[in-house]
């Protein structure tokens, strides 16, 4: 792929960038790892002071940066706009309890003790230049809840954005360079993905994270294994959404087209699978329908629209495969499938779709649809939830509808994901651990989990 701006409403390229050299990597590799010995020794209250003022230019920059994610992956601006404002949150959020978090810890004196010491203390130290691969979809928060966390464990960023989203990627290096970041605290790499590999071998980068498709983490894994170097992994997710008998079935209707429907469906933790008990499926299935239906689908610079275009054409295509398939298999098509009047040949656009009999035999019951496509199951039991729930190969998120607190303790217990919302969308937060299981990864990002997942944990044993 190109490294390239290509606008997803119309198919026009707008900017188009050449791949950094090798002399050119070698130099920033260079610059990353001299950054990482003086900013390693910075204080958390000087780290904070950096990372604050970045969150005010952010929200200096809220609509001229939302319009450059819109053009370069087709959200609609007012959800690119509130995609900023909540990377300024989280920036906050980190300038003002990473201290606490990675404070010194000190186990219990008795242990101490009983080792043969006078004192233990168990220290989190940054590990250096650490590789970011990130995805189009939240081209912004993506990032940020990575180098936020990294910078203020004196950690520095080295990106390598996706393709598609150049100009969000350089304006990411900008901002923490306007904030007064040292030259090389974080550097965006326009690179293709042929030239991953090398970077993450080079012995100066010392470990990776990588949030994307299930081929990209497999082969950064696979390189960051061969190294010995530590990985997080966020991959894809195909959430359940399970709505049981004493759910609020309003609400719940509700709030899953928003849950599906965000981003334009381009989401790893939105809802795609919605799993609903038999004594309420109808009432249900007649409400998230009426609700799809009633979306705008247009140009996603304009305010008034709900959903955008897809991010590609490929994208468009994957899921009107998956959409096909699952049609010819006996799937019913309850609204959408097919792409919207007006929209036939004229960016890539789909409409808001729910397909309802879903069997195993579909495609679409164990991949990922990536786009406005939910699927739809009725079930006679909390066991059959459970069972449909789990039969994925993803375990990335997870939303409960009921108001059954027995239900609850199950669906904690029982289902196979890296969280359980309770009558309400997954949605991630900088104090809460986000990660999945499974084929959706490993590792943990945001709150204190995430901004220790790329620390040396170091103990320190100090001698009677």
């Amino acid at each position: 792929m190109p490294i390239a701006t290509v606008n997803p409403a119309n198919g026009e390229t707008l900017k188009t960038f050449d791949a950094l050299s090798a002399e050119e990597i070698e130099r920033r590799l260079a610059i990353a790892e001299s950054a990482f010995r003086t900013h390693r020794t910075t204080s958390f209250a000087e780290r904070a002071r950096l990372l604050h003022r970045a969150a005010d230019l952010l929200d200096e920059d809220l609509q001229t940066i939302g319009r450059v994610m819109t053009t370069e992956m087709g959200k609609p601006v007012k959800q690119a706009r509130a995609e900023a404002a909540k990377c300024a949150k989280a920036m906050r959020w980190y300038a003002d309890h990473a201290e606490r978090l990675l404070a010194d810890e000190e186990p219990d004196p008795s242990d101490a003790k009983d080792s043969g010491a006078s004192r233990v203390l168990v220290r989190y130290r940054p590990l250096g230049p650490v590789l970011a691969v990130m995805p189009w979809n939240f081209p912004l928060w993506q990032v940020v809840r990575f180098a936020a966390p990294a910078l203020m464990a004196g950690n520095v960023g080295l990106l390598k954005h996706a393709s598609n989203v150049p100009q969000t990627a350089l304006y990411l290096e900008d901002l923490f360079r306007r904030a007064g970041f040292a030259e090389g605290c974080f550097q965006t790499l326009l690179i293709g993905s042929g030239a991953v590999e090398g970077v993450l071998r080079d012995p100066r980068v010392k470990a990776a994270t990588l949030t994307g498709s299930e081929p990209a983490g497999r082969a950064v894994a696979s390189v960051a294994g061969d190294e010995v170097k530590k990985t997080v992994l966020e991959l894809g997710g195909s959430d359940p959404y399970v709505v049981m008998p004493s759910a609020d079935i309003d609400r719940a209707a509700r709030i899953a087209v928003t849950a599906r429907v965000q981003n334009n469906g381009q989401s790893c933790i939105a809802a795609k699978r919605f799993i609903v008990h038999a004594d309420v499926f109808d009432a249900f299935a007649e409400r998230f329908t009426a609700g799809m239906e009633a979306l705008k689908v247009g140009d996603p610079l304009d305010e008034d629209t709900d959903v955008g275009p897809l991010s590609t054409e490929q994208g468009r295509s994957d899921l009107e495969e998956l959409v096909d398939d699952a049609v010819e298999n006996g799937a019913n098509v309850l609204c959408g499938g097919e792409r919207p009047e007006g929209y036939r040949d004229r960016g890539w656009f789909y409409a808001p779709t729910i397909l309802a009999d879903i069997t195993p035999q579909m495609r679409i019951h164990q991949e990922e649809a990536f786009g406005p496509v939910a699927t739809l199951y009725r079930v006679a039991d909390l066991d059959e939830a459970v069972a449909v729930a789990n039969d994925t190969p993803f375990g990335l998120s997870s939303n409960v509808w009921t108001r059954d607190e027995g239900d609850v303790d199950r669906f904690v217990r029982d289902l196979e994901a890296g969280g359980v919302y309770v009558n309400g969308m997954t949605a991630s937060h900088p104090a809460f651990p986000f990660g999945g299981v499974k084929r959706s990864g490993y590792g943990r990002e945001l709150s204190e989990h995430g901004i220790r997942e790329f620390c040396n944990i170091t103990t320190v044993w100090h001698g009677a």
